[in-house]
């Protein structure tokens, strides 16, 4: 049994022994961006081609049904498709999506940019001398 302090810390700190908060963050973000990639993939096929099922779909795409049913789920939460006895289709909202998302993505490019120029510099920065706080 944990002891209060022990209780306390784990409370305080969310991330697991010997990870590093940082690595943790940006795996997060990746994996965001990983999502975003894959609901693209699905609304770009899904486009180009007739209504299509979820299985007919996942192998097109080469996704494990799970992640594909959850993406449909998320694209017609917003509006972007929509089901039918054949399968999902594609609404107008498709468009207002992507003019959405490329001005997201410029926002984006912009802020990775600055934190790359940022990661480089510290990269390049010598150690501080100082010795504790």
């Amino acid at each position: 049994m944990p002891t209060e302090k022990e209780r306390l810390r784990e409370v305080d700190s969310p991330v697991p022994e010997g990870e590093e908060e940082g690595a943790h963050l940006v795996e997060r973000i990746e994996e965001e961006l990983d999502l975003l990639a894959r609901n693209v993939d699905i609304l770009e096929k899904l486009a180009n081609s007739p209504p299509i099922g979820i299985i007919r779909l996942s192998e097109a795409l080469r996704l494990p049904i799970h992640k594909t049913r959850y993406s449909l789920h998320l694209l017609e939460r917003e509006g972007v498709i929509q089901p039918s006895a054949d399968g999902a289709v594609i609404t107008d909202k498709s468009k207002e999506f992507y003019a959405n998302l490329n001005e997201s993505l410029e926002r984006m490019t912009a802020v990775i940019e600055h934190l790359k120029n940022r990661a480089k510099e510290h990269e390049n920065r010598s150690p501080p001398s100082r010795k504790g706080y």
